[in-house]
């Protein structure tokens, strides 16, 4: 069990060390780490029945590699469980409490990711000033900022700064001086926002790869929505560069919103629809909702550029749907925006407003995922309407009841409770289904609701 530790810890501490070890080096690293993850998982459950001071360890070690690798949202109920084990106020119960403050706030749960990085901040705030602290305060300033409590995020982000530089820990000065930068942002301060990215990105020494290529992605968003076009994207390529060849899934995400912002402030549809539709495929694929979320707002933003009006206003709907059931409110600038936006939208759809009205009644009733699958299919290559799935038309009524719930999320335990029916039978109507439509997986299914208007 202790080589395994070690083992997993100088994997990643080469990983995360990022630009110090060549691409392919990396790759091959991610690759191995990547292979010994269900063996981690067994000692994980091993430890967690034997000996919870080592489970806790391998549960902080992978909640690490989890983070690097997009995966950290699905993984917030093993972290927990690891963690209940550790004394509250130690070293490890505290970069444990980051890990799920951090899996909360990527799973939309704001408020319980401003209690596990406040939690912290309680614990240790008659210590003297500690990584801990500055870690915490960065985080409470990253949830406070989309909750709308920006005084508050400011006031945490500037300590957080203060204490880093007073204890000499550069990570949590550059995340500090990020978050300033998104808060500067998010006030609508677009040059100051730039400056404080900048800033952020001269410091190198003592840099775990991740925060470096993390700050190029905040550069990147701030300096486009700056109007600094040619500078955004020359920065968002080389940070997407550098994240691929690490395997950071989650900056990979960050930057691709970056790079999409520009293409369409720049009026490349094209390149939009491309890495839009290469983020939206990270963001379903690690459960990341503030990924998913823009990935929506950024598609109704490219249906409206190219004449797609009504696909808009859905998509728009949707991401208002999402942002409310998450708690997060727009930047005080962007709100107009997109209301001018919407007016014009609803205005080219005709009078009478009906048909907006229902376009935007079909967003507001889309689950997340639901919406990210019409995403995907609004910017398939060849594809600027969504495609007509096989054989809709041979379904029964009831089938085409039952599509129209496994598009809305369901399980098959849920859909059988809502139809009173058992599981057994919700089991062999979808492989009927499947059968007249060659629509094998879940994701088929939704496709064939979509392009039906089920859904």
């Amino acid at each position: 069990m202790a080589q395994l530790l070690d083992r997993i810890g100088d994997r990643f501490a080469l990983l995360t060390g990022g630009d110090r070890v060549a691409a392919g080096r990396l790759r091959s690293l991610a690759a191995a780490v990547d292979a010994e993850e269900a063996t981690m998982r067994q000692a994980l459950a091993w430890a967690m029945e034997h000996d919870t001071t080592v489970a806790f360890q391998l549960a902080v070690a992978l909640g690490s590699w989890w983070s690097l690798r997009g995966r950290l949202p699905g993984e917030y109920r093993l972290l927990s469980q690891a963690a209940s084990h550790a004394e509250a106020g130690s070293g490890g119960w505290c970069a444990a409490q980051l890990l799920l403050g951090w899996a909360a706030q990527s799973s939309a749960d704001l408020a319980t990711a401003l209690g596990h990085f406040t939690a912290v901040r309680d614990a240790v705030a008659d210590r003297p000033p500690s990584w801990a602290l500055t870690s915490v305060l960065a985080g409470r300033a990253g949830v406070l900022r989309p909750m709308g409590r920006t005084a508050e995020a400011v006031g945490d982000a500037r300590r957080a700064l203060a204490l880093a530089r007073e204890i000499g820990h550069p990570a949590g000065e550059l995340r500090a001086l990020a978050e300033l930068s998104l808060d500067a942002d998010y006030a609508g301060d677009h040059d100051e926002a730039v400056r404080l990215a900048r800033q952020a990105g001269q410091i190198t020494a003592g840099i775990p790869g991740a925060s470096a290529r993390g700050c190029i992605a905040v550069l990147t968003i701030v300096l486009a929505n700056a109007g600094d076009l040619a500078e955004a994207e020359r920065a968002g390529e080389a940070g997407l560069a550098r994240a691929r060849d690490a395997g950071d899934l989650r900056n990979q995400a960050l930057l691709l919103i970056g790079i999409v912002n520009v293409d369409l402030r720049a009026g490349r549809t094209g390149d939009a629809a491309a890495h839009l539709r290469e983020g939206l495929r990270l963001a379903a694929r690690t459960g990341d909702w503030f990924d998913l979320r823009t990935g929506l707002s950024q598609c109704g933003d490219l249906c409206a550029a190219t004449g797609r009006t009504a696909e808009a206003l859905t998509l728009w709907a949707a991401c208002a749907a999402v942002e409310q059931h998450g708690g997060l409110t727009d930047p005080p600038w962007f709100v107009p925006w997109r209301e001018e936006q919407q007016r014009q939208a609803r205005l080219a759809l005709g009078p009478g407003q009906a048909q907006a009205a229902e376009a935007e009644d079909r967003g507001a009733a889309m689950s997340l995922a639901t919406a990210a699958e019409y995403a995907l299919m609004l910017t398939s290559p060849g594809s600027p309407q969504p495609a007509a799935a096989p054989g809709p038309g041979k379904l029964s009524a009831r089938e085409r009841e039952l599509v129209r719930l496994v598009a809305q999320g369901r399980t098959d335990a849920q859909i059988a409770a809502e139809l009173h029916i058992s599981v057994r039978t919700v089991s062999s109507h979808l492989d009927r289904i499947r059968d007249k439509t060659g629509c094998r997986r879940r994701a088929d299914l939704t496709r064939l609701a979509l392009s039906e208007r089920l859904v």
